[in-house]
């Protein structure tokens, strides 16, 4: 295989950690533009005279920095309307301010094959029990040029802080429908098996019609479907579940259709990146008068990727190997033929050359341009940084795969670039395109703390 080399070419520096980058062009404006939403709270896009703020919705957003200072809460999505130009609206999912609860545990957790209570947890007392409220809101950029809520098309109660999603919001250019994707709910190992529940809003992937009106523009807190206003649940379908945590969505259009790329962040063993090109979006009515709907299954909490999901332990003192259980065998059964497999997975563990042992997967995106004809047609992923470094600061990982579709594992390969980060760590934490997929840009962060601030850079990638 030919190895690709690329140059990172830096546009913006000193920012907030980057979740979401994506273009767009404002109203009574005749370019398009680069607009970056930071986790904090802030939107901000390049214009004529260096970077501008469109949106500061910090005091908005939860206070971040519960776990040591790492968080996965936040602003989690941006997406702008098809009709953005004309219309002005756009989308935000994040994790909103004052609603920090307890937990839907007291402890962590990990699943213990040999007894039957740690595989049946239950989810008691949501009311309470929960760490905060995300929600989904609809926005305008008003004649004066600021920005204006105008609705809330969801509110939805997380059992933990971790697994929420990133660059959460997109539209889909087949249906026209806002998509949200959400984790199932953090912790490990789906404690409560949200995610496999087609009931459950956690761990989904989800089509939005904002087209319709609710007239409800402040819903109830909910986790579940049939908790939701009967007006609600009409704008509402289910297309995908079985998702652990899910670095958004993204579509590349082959030949008369779109390829559907969504990335799964593994638990101990393998990072995943799906494909589909069909399906079928389930009306959240149908999901309640139906226990078995067809629609796309990632597997998890059954299956990690491409191994049933599993427990680790070490061997005997001394020893360089790992004990291996089946955490459920039971849901690896009974998902094992609904599931999809993987397009590709790489591995936290992987002795092989050229290869590279990945912490946690963070983006997924197409590349249709031909200023880098190595990576034409190709769909490029970052993990969050390489482990086994030992030699110096982390630094993240930039690969690619490309498309097939014999439902045979992808091979995969890293992606040289020749910035040199020196001493400073670089997290790399997120990745974007313009409209039609012919530039990409990387976000690289200086921390794992997102309560580090200031430690962003975006660099476009170039030949």
């Amino acid at each position: 295989m030919k190895k690709v080399t690329v140059r990172l070419r830096p546009l913006v520096q000193n920012i907030n950690l980057p979740v979401v980058m994506k273009t767009a062009i404002l109203p009574g404006d005749n370019m398009e533009r680069l607009f970056i939403a930071t986790q904090v709270g802030e939107i901000f896009y390049i214009g004529n005279e260096g970077i501008k703020t469109l949106l500061d919705i910090r005091p908005k957003v939860i206070k971040l920095g519960k776990s040591g200072g790492y968080d996965e809460r936040g602003l989690l999505g941006l997406a702008f309307h098809p009709q953005f130009y004309y219309n002005g609206v756009f989308y935000l999912h994040y994790s909103v301010a004052g609603t920090q609860g307890p937990g839907a545990l007291s402890d962590s957790f990990e699943p213990n094959p040999c007894d039957p209570s740690t595989l049946n947890r239950k989810w008691l007392d949501r009311d309470t029990n929960y760490d905060h409220i995300d929600t989904v809101e609809e926005w305008v950029i008003q004649p004066n040029g600021q920005p204006q809520k105008r609705r809330t098309l969801l509110n939805v109660r997380r059992p933990f802080f971790n697994h929420n999603g990133v660059n959460s919001l997109n539209f889909s250019p087949e249906t026209g429908r806002l998509v949200l994707t959400t984790g199932d709910g953090g912790s490990g190992y789906d404690p409560f098996n949200l995610a496999l529940d087609n009931m459950e809003i956690a761990g989904k992937i989800i089509e939005i019609d904002v087209s319709m009106n609710t007239s409800i523009h402040n819903p109830p807190v909910v986790t579940r479907f049939d908790e939701l206003p009967p007006s609600i649940q009409d704008t509402l379908m289910v297309t995908a579940k079985g998702v652990r945590n899910i670095p958004g969505i993204s579509y590349q259009r082959y030949q008369n259709h779109y390829i559907k790329y969504a990335g799964n962040v593994g638990q101990d063993l393998a990072e995943s990146i799906f494909a589909y090109v069909n399906y079928n979006p389930v009306p959240v009515k149908q999901l309640t008068s139906s226990n078995s709907p067809e629609m796309i299954n990632f597997g998890w909490r059954g299956w990690e990727g491409v191994f049933p999901t599993s427990t680790i332990r070490s061997c005997s003192e001394g020893s360089e190997l790992d004990e291996m259980s089946i955490a459920y065998y039971n849901d690896a059964v009974e998902h094992s033929m609904s599931r999809i497999p993987p397009l590709t997975s790489y591995y936290h563990k992987d002795p092989r050359p050229e290869k590279f042992e990945g912490t946690a997967l963070t983006s997924v995106q197409p590349y249709m341009g031909k200023t880098i004809p190595d990576l034409t047609g190709s769909v490029l992923f970052t993990d969050f940084a390489r482990k086994g470094d030992s030699q110096g600061p982390s630094k993240g990982v930039l690969a690619f795969t490309r498309v097939r579709f014999d439902g045979v594992l992808n091979e995969y390969h890293v992606i040289e670039t020749d910035y040199d980060f020196g001493d400073d760590s670089a997290f790399f934490v997120s990745l974007g395109s313009n409209s039609d997929q012919t530039r990409l840009y990387l976000g690289v962060y200086g921390s794992s703390k997102v309560t580090d601030l200031h430690q962003g850079t975006i660099f476009e990638i170039v030949q």
